[in-house]
């Protein structure tokens, strides 16, 4: 795509967002929102799933740290003391602006995923998989019973609605650029090169662990931003709220839209927020015997994963980005991309 072109988009999807910061309804708003926070879980989940070939499911944990972080530091101190009452003292008093709290939250995951990563980047394939599921539920326990913090299964809420339109897809299309950048650079080649063939990258002076854990811990930071918007989008969470359920949904954009494709990972992330939210209308225009057909949209989604899986298991995209489509190219094979 010519730079010029991709300017023009870039002005006219700014003005789609600015024409419906004011003339959408608050529901629409909302959804468009959403859509903008599960493309940047998506992307930054594909980081580590997609093209370094380390199957994490601990991505609502890094939400969750994100959203609780970017919460206690936007809170006014009349709120905390009245909602936290034992918070420490230096905590309760500090009010940051959203963007330094967004960036906090996502630092605070990043952090999280290092020191975690240290361990648990030993593994490989399913143990990787079921090591990184217990660091959710870890996260959710502590979540839980730091009642001081946290206020346990109460949760916090009345957070201030600071996320708007323009701040998520802003955030979203910083979150896409770098990544974008990050996998189309040497350390994009290098995560290639070790999701293929990991001894062949070792021994062609890939340093293994280092690449997988720069792709570990900045999906991490960028999942934590993503929980901090969802937070001031809701304004109201929970430890039930960074549930497997969550980590299921950004595993199923991925692999839906294409596993090692930004592109696929951001059309997976607005297939499976808007598929949703349109089948549950259809769920009560369809009322047999007066009654709505609730669950008739998970049917429906989970039907078409199954013939996704079953007909093009390489998702939607495959490896392909919108570079790729516009040329009416393949992309390079992951072995060429390392030797290139």
């Amino acid at each position: 795509m010519r730079p010029v072109y991709g300017w023009l988009a870039l002005g006219l999807g700014a003005a789609l967002v600015v024409l419906a910061e004011y003339r959408l309804n608050d529901y629409y708003q909302r959804v468009l929102a959403v859509v903008a926070i599960n493309v940047i879980l998506a992307v930054s989940l594909s980081l580590t799933n997609g093209f370094s070939g380390d199957v994490s499911l601990g991505h609502a944990a890094f939400m969750a740290i994100g959203a609780y972080a970017s919460a206690l530091l936007t809170m006014p101190a009349s709120m905390k003391l009245l909602a936290l009452p034992d918070l420490p003292a230096w905590l309760a008093r500090l009010e940051l602006p959203f963007a330094l709290a967004l960036l906090v939250g996502g630092a605070l995951a990043a952090l999280a995923a290092f020191v975690v990563g240290i361990p648990v980047l030993r593994l490989r394939g399913h143990y990787l998989s079921v090591a990184t599921l217990g660091l959710m539920v870890i996260v959710q326990v502590v979540a839980l019973n730091w009642q001081t913090v946290t206020r346990g299964a109460r949760g916090l809420n009345g957070l201030p609605a600071l996320t708007s339109l323009l701040w998520a897809y802003g955030w979203m299309l910083v979150s896409v650029i770098i990544i974008w950048r990050l996998v189309r650079s040497p350390f994009g080649r290098a995560m290639l090169a070790v999701r293929e063939d990991e001894l062949a990258a070792a021994c062609r002076g890939v340093r293994v662990f280092p690449t997988r854990m720069l792709a570990f811990v900045v999906g991490a930071f960028f999942a934590g931003t993503a929980g901090a918007l969802w937070a001031h989008l809701i304004t109201a969470i929970a430890p039930a709220s960074f549930s497997f359920f969550i980590t299921f949904n950004v595993v199923a954009m991925v692999v839906i839209g294409g596993a090692g494709s930004i592109t696929g990972a951001v059309l997976g992330g607005v297939l499976m927020t808007l598929l949703p939210e349109w089948l549950r209308g259809v769920e009560t225009s369809l009322a047999v015997g007066g009654r709505p057909l609730y669950g008739l949209s998970q049917i429906v989604i989970a039907l078409l994963m199954l013939l996704v899986m079953i007909f093009r298991p390489q998702g939607l995209l495959g490896g392909r980005e919108l570079s790729d489509l516009l040329r009416r190219r393949e992309p390079l094979p992951a072995a060429e991309s390392e030797g290139a």
